[in-house]
């Protein structure tokens, strides 16, 4: 074993776990690294960190006695069980003090649960998001830490150091501390939640250009280009642009168009859905772009309702394709930020039930870099809650407030157009229905209220006094001629 010990160990070396430790050493640390699979650690010691400030471990119990006190230990491994397993192999072999970090993608109440646990045994713990994918781990990740708050002091320099960096000097990074227990996690699985509604309302877009325009790839790489130069300036945009111009290289034929039409998913998304309900918020673009993945990967019975079911008949294209383009570009952007709205919203109802000190400017700073969602527009957010960090709702907001009013008759031109033609756009419409729904003063709840106060006596307000009704419908009904 080296004399000097490493300034910080990492257990897991897959691509993500590998780039991420490459990372770290590459900013002047030293880093000790384990694999369950020695023959990973050896290769990665042969390769890509020969004669480079590593030690290479064989065992868990060689790389605690490899990182110098308070140790920072670092896992990048499979979420659920097999992180369990491995706290309860280092608990024992580690000292007050030292911190157990998480850096994979889990269920919040997994790090709430363990920085209990962790913070029992006088250690410290942190579950932190690492968004941006292989190239963000190796190059600068958007990182979103929460658990012991006196990890963070410990942790903050190496963090700081690997995140991405934005602002016109390239100095702030996209790494702050969020809150305590569940909270990095909870942000991360917004970001995700974010992430998937993005993924659809593009998937939409390209889908209203290619069949309401019959836009050649070519084009749309044309379009994409000019996208990202805007508003809509973003990562997925750059990469959507990108795949437009990929071609096969045994085919010759655009590698998109070769694709199944069928999308996968890990999980994060139907998180965000699910905890959205039980706060009773309405994340409904989540919502529907999780849906939108499970009806694609009914690829076998769609093919067979294709063949008996029938749109509309006799509607022709679009005419005017640059017309139609920008207006698809004002309904995607709209759209994209009631989007953000929903992810908002459901942190600030997340913060109040959990009292988590969300900071919701910095949040949004965090994922202006290194993260999928990274997109010019987040510093219009940051904005917005620096000016009024109290903000109900991003919608009310008067940048976007005016960016919605300008974009709102194309928006609506847009869902009308993808109707009348029969191509589906849940995502743009359900954005659309939650803006009109949060606008309208009085929607037809009261009735709902009536119905249920009918049949089952649940009881309703009124606008005109205090308290909690009854009626007795069937005696007051009009009664049937």
């Amino acid at each position: 074993m080296s004399e000097k010990l490493a300034d910080f160990g990492l257990i897991g070396l897959a691509v993500m776990g590998e780039n991420l430790a490459l990372n770290v050493e590459s900013r002047g640390y030293r880093v000790a690294v384990f694999n369950r699979t020695t023959s990973v650690v050896d290769a990665l010691m042969n390769g890509r960190a020969k004669e480079k400030n590593f030690i290479g471990c064989h065992s868990i119990e060689e790389l605690v006695k490899s990182v110098a006190r308070p140790r920072k230990i670092m896992m990048m491994v499979k979420a659920g069980k097999p992180v369990d397993e491995l706290i309860d192999q280092l608990i024992p072999l580690l000292d007050e003090g030292d911190v157990i970090i998480d850096g994979g993608n889990e269920h919040y109440t997994n790090s709430e649960r363990r920085t209990q646990y962790v913070e029992s045994k006088k250690l410290l713990f942190i579950g932190t998001g690492v968004s941006g994918g292989e190239e963000g781990a190796l190059k600068g990740p958007s990182m979103m830490p929460g658990g012991s708050p006196a990890a963070w002091p410990l942790v903050k320099p190496i963090f700081q150091a690997i995140s991405a960096k934005v602002g016109p000097n390239h100095d702030i990074p996209c790494c702050e501390w969020v809150g305590p227990g569940g909270a990095g996690q909870y942000v991360k699985m917004v970001h995700n939640g974010i992430e998937y509604g993005d993924m659809q309302l593009i998937c939409e877009a390209y889908f209203l250009l290619k069949a309401g325009l019959g836009l050649t790839n070519d084009e749309l790489y044309d379009v994409f280009s000019e996208w990202n130069r805007g508003e809509l300036d973003s990562y997925l945009i750059e990469i959507t642009r990108d795949i437009f111009s990929v071609k096969d290289p045994d085919t010759g034929n655009y590698m998109v168009d070769m694709i199944v039409d069928k999308a996968g998913a890990k999980g994060t998304g139907k998180w965000m859905s699910q905890l959205a309900l039980d706060l009773g918020v309405p994340s409904t673009l989540v919502t529907e772009a999780v849906y939108a993945r499970c009806l694609s990967a009914l690829k076998d019975a769609r093919t067979r309702a294709s063949k008996v079911l029938s749109g509309p008949k006799g509607v022709k294209l679009v005419a005017d394709k640059k017309k139609f383009v920008e207006q698809v570009r004002q309904a995607l952007y709209a759209s994209k930020i009631a989007s953000y709205a929903q992810g908002f919203v459901q942190l600030q109802a997340a913060a109040a039930e959990h009292k988590w000190p969300l900071n919701y400017g910095n949040i949004a700073l965090l994922w202006r870099g290194g993260c999928i969602i990274r997109a010019r527009f987040l510093e219009r957010i940051k904005e917005a809650f620096d000016a009024n960090p109290n903000l109900e709702n991003l919608l009310l907001a008067p940048y976007f407030t005016q960016a919605i009013e300008s974009a709102q008759v194309a928006w609506r031109d847009v869902v009308v157009k993808a109707i009348q033609l029969g191509i589906p756009v849940p995502g743009f419409t359900t954005a659309l229905t939650y803006f009109d729904g949060y606008r309208t003063e009085r929607l037809p709840a009261n009735l709902l209220q009536a119905q249920r106060d009918y049949f089952g006596a649940h009881t309703y307000e009124r606008l005109d006094k205090p308290g909690a009704f009854h009626t007795e419908w069937i005696q007051l009904r009009r009664q049937p001629s």
